[in-house]
């Protein structure tokens, strides 16, 4: 890791140019620590509902969990009701993060739907008023996850960022699509240079980085000060020390997948540890006709010690023998498993 800071987020040093960008359902303290291990520069808890974080307690202070490896810590909050939004972020400060984010990027329409998330880039004005409270009544640095706006017809990044800019916040990430793109057609790049050349405040781009060589495309083709990280960090967290998931050993792999899995565990107890991590396995293993019966088999075991067996397997090239692959089940339904357990998290 490079001594000299890459950029500062206020008066908090980040040594690193590549980072974790929050995922619900995936970035949580088990996956981040390995990211972080690997060289993402900082993290991003799973993004909050403040109001989850009033109700149910219990459950949104699960994901606001950090090692003190991971520092420079943002937890990232999301919600509508700006009284309830400073109230909270203001409660958040005790438990000791370096950095508090709003997210302003979330397209689900029952995040969005309900003005919070992208939802607020509808009203930059509120946004203004929101940012210039957090900033007087909180005592670390502020920062804004945005997208490009509603859709094509409302692409008001600029005014967001400069509003963002002038009331306070220390950082602006930027997802290059509109909230009616969700994840379809490209990211806009030129876009995302238009924010980093209107602001001098830190910015970091986010949007189809998909391998090593997009960091350094990003970065060129931007200027911005780091780059996020989100789906292609699913399956491999080795994209932070700069290497492509076929430059990765299978020992390597494997070796990752048992300190995943022990992590898990920790964190989540072993009958939901191993749930929670299926998702991640099943991505750690390449697809292919070989593989496909293991990925099936991995995708629905609640057992440690066959989640170890597979592991195994995977690693001595074996494949499964009869009566051990799940019957009648596709890999397709395999999957919607995994998005049945992602409730859980």
């Amino acid at each position: 890791m490079s001594t000299l800071a890459h950029f500062y987020v206020g008066n908090i040093p980040v040594y690193g140019d590549v980072i974790l960008s929050p995922m619900d359902g995936f970035s949580d303290l088990p996956f981040r620590l390995l990211c972080r291990e690997l060289g993402s520069a900082m993290s991003y808890t799973e993004f909050v509902s403040v109001d989850e974080l009033v109700h149910n307690v219990q459950r949104a202070r699960r994901k606001l969990k950090f090692d003190p490896a991971e520092r420079p810590m943002t937890f990232q909050i999301y919600g509508h009701e700006t009284d309830r939004l400073v109230e909270v972020a203001s409660r958040l400060e005790p438990l000791g993060p370096d950095i508090i984010d709003l997210n302003m990027g979330c397209w689900v329409n029952s995040v969005s739907g309900r003005g919070a998330g992208a939802g607020l880039l509808r009203d930059p004005d509120k946004i203004g008023r929101l940012f210039a409270r957090f900033t007087q009544t909180l005592h670390r640095p502020v920062t804004g996850k945005i997208r490009l706006g509603w859709d094509d017809a409302s692409r008001n990044y600029l005014t967001v960022a400069r509003v963002l800019e002038d009331n306070g916040a220390a950082l602006i990430a930027v997802h290059g699509r509109t909230k009616a793109q969700a994840y379809k057609g490209s990211a806009d790049w030129d876009a995302i240079a238009e924010v980093k050349a209107a602001v001098k405040i830190p910015v970091v781009g986010s949007g189809d980085v998909k391998c090593v060589a997009d960091i350094e495309r990003m970065k060129r083709h931007t200027q911005v000060d780091a780059v996020m990280i989100g789906r292609a960090a699913i399956g491999n967290p080795w994209i932070f020390a700069r290497q492509d998931r076929d430059q990765v050993s299978k020992e390597e792999v494997v070796t990752l997948m048992r300190r995943h899995l022990a992590l898990n565990i920790e964190f989540y107890g072993e009958a939901a540890g191993i749930i929670l991590f299926r998702k991640h396995a099943a991505r750690y293993i390449p697809e292919s006709a070989v593989s496909r019966a293991l990925r099936v088999a991995i995708l629905t075991t609640k057992s440690r010690a066959e989640l170890d067996s597979l592991i195994s397997r995977y690693e001595a090239d074996e494949r499964l023998v009869a009566g051990v692959e799940p019957e009648h089940l596709s890999l397709a339904e395999a999957a919607e498993v995994v998005q049945s357990d992602c409730a859980l998290a």
